[in-house]
């Protein structure tokens, strides 16, 4: 049992060590500051994170099929609950009727950062400009505030420009009390 473990820890080792490097945009141990890689057939391959707006390919049925999956996926698991509620909901019901040129304004969407992007769609900021006139931003944009304003008095939101912290504690008002919220 012994011998076994050594053989298979000494196989493992020695496909370790014989790895052969794919692309010089990899880890090795002589440049630990290049991209990291993941192992494919015996050879380290570079990863790819970002999703990039020249790489949609709509071409055929399953290209379609699995960009729109990608998409998807990436707008419902950002961890911010609140963007993975609205924008998955959205994107949901709205990616099958996209065409190219919407497609990649949602990928610009959801290439933008979480807190700025919820402080913009929330309407606690402004979006600067070249973010206002994205039309699937703006489409999301409407949707919030639409469900904000049919949903929520107006009393319980922030005004723009302020934060939006409010708690189930706001009335209780003491001495020892915060300002705002139940922090």
């Amino acid at each position: 049992m012994e011998m076994a473990m050594l053989r298979r820890a000494a196989t493992t080792l020695n496909r370790i060590i014989n790895l052969k490097v794919a692309s010089t945009n990899c880890i090795s141990f002589a440049s630990p500051t290049v991209a990291p890689c993941r192992i494919v057939n015996s050879q380290l391959v570079p990863v790819t994170y970002r999703f990039y707006s020249s790489e949609i390919d709509l071409s055929d049925v399953e290209s379609r099929r699995r960009t729109m999956n990608r998409l998807l996926y990436r707008s419902k698991q950002r961890g911010f609950l609140e963007l993975d509620l609205v924008l998955g909901k959205w994107v949901e019901d709205n990616i099958h009727s996209m065409d190219e040129s919407r497609i990649k304004s949602l990928i610009e969407v959801l290439d933008l950062e979480n807190p700025d992007l919820w402080n913009w769609l929330s309407g606690q900021e402004q979006p600067p400009e070249s973010i206002s006139v994205n039309p699937v931003f703006t489409a999301i944009r409407e949707k919030v505030s639409s469900n904000l304003n049919s949903h929520a008095a107006p009393e319980t939101r922030a005004s723009p420009g302020k934060p939006w912290v409010r708690g189930w504690d706001d009335i209780k008002r003491g001495k020892d009390t915060p300002v705002s919220g139940n922090q």
